[in-house]
């Protein structure tokens, strides 16, 4: 059954025809690990009180938040396996045999549909995988807990599939890698809610813990920047490109927002959800158009399929 609420249940609550205890979440005592830790989620996610004791009362581990954690079982199991067949682990782009998988996504090949959201399961090398998996996991998992498997997918995915067609459309000779679109998409919506909800959330040392977070998505872009434009192993394909970051920033700070604020709402409820997923919609739909007439009609040089 849903945790979501209607809007005439959250008005019933507000007027007090659901009980809550008077004091705060945090004068709670007594509680085992577990309990903690719905607690620890809901302050870190939650703006308001009423949410945070709907979501301690309510949340049970069943399901448990297995997406954002298969996702990542899945992403490291990959890299390994590459890992031994490239004999190297880090910058693995620069194997000629990197891009023979047939997971990244390569210009030449952008026909095949899956490389659009597969990309995510290669990486550069270890540095990368290792600065994606610590925010995917950090990021990830709380909000899963809180809004679930299938809110926080859909935004993930939007993510993904924004930062290959973003790429598709403004650095066409470029490959993708990495999981870093998704990864933005999460972080950047759950730290505009943070700011936009800034004296209702609770977490302990927010500003310094956002400043870290900051920081760290500004190193893995940087990183990404530099490498696009370093002098490539195998030219004349370039490395892979950093735009992927910049689209799932794009869905975290509009549909991702949209999500994470209507906690206690369905979505199909929420007008603006709406809006931003039809901008969304057409978005893809007019990169899928660029995709099949565009690098035809620019006579655009693309490197050798790999």
């Amino acid at each position: 059954m849903s945790n979501k609420r209607s809007n005439s249940f959250r008005r019933a609550i507000l007027q007090g025809g659901r009980q809550l205890k008077g004091c705060s979440l945090r004068d709670e005592a007594g509680l085992g690990l577990s309990q903690r830790l719905i607690r620890h989620v809901a302050y870190e996610t939650l703006p308001r009180e009423v949410d945070r004791k709907w979501y301690f009362d309510s949340y049970t581990y069943c399901p448990p938040p297995w997406l954002i954690l298969a996702i990542t079982i899945a992403e490291v199991a990959v890299f390994m396996y590459y890992g031994l067949q490239l004999d190297r682990l880090v910058l693995q782009v620069s194997s000629p045999s990197f891009l023979k998988s047939p997971l990244p996504y390569h210009p030449q090949l952008r026909a095949q549909a899956w490389r659009y959201l597969s990309y995510i399961f290669m990486h550069t090398g270890v540095e990368h995988l290792s600065l994606n998996m610590a925010m995917q996991l950090l990021v990830g998992v709380p909000l899963e807990m809180v809004h679930g498997a299938l809110r926080i997918g859909l935004v993930y995915v939007c993510g993904v599939l924004a930062g290959s067609l973003a790429v598709s459309v403004t650095d066409m000779t470029a490959p993708v890698v990495g999981s870093s679109g998704g990864v933005y998409a999460l972080a950047s919506a759950h730290l505009a809610n943070v700011v936009m909800n800034w004296s209702g959330m609770k977490c302990q040392f927010k500003l310094f813990r956002m400043a870290m977070a900051l920081v760290c998505m500004s190193v893995e872009f940087g990183r990404a920047v530099w490498l696009r434009f370093y002098p490539p192993a195998f030219p004349p394909c370039p490395n892979p490109s950093f735009v992927a970051h910049l689209g799932g920033v794009v869905v975290g700070l509009t549909l991702g927002v949209v999500v994470l604020q209507n906690y206690e709402q369905r979505l199909q409820e929420q007008s603006l959800f709406w809006i931003f997923f039809s901008v969304y919609a057409l978005f893809v739909l007019c990169a899928v158009f660029w995709n099949i007439f565009a690098y035809g009609l620019l006579d655009v040089r693309l490197p050798p399929t790999p």
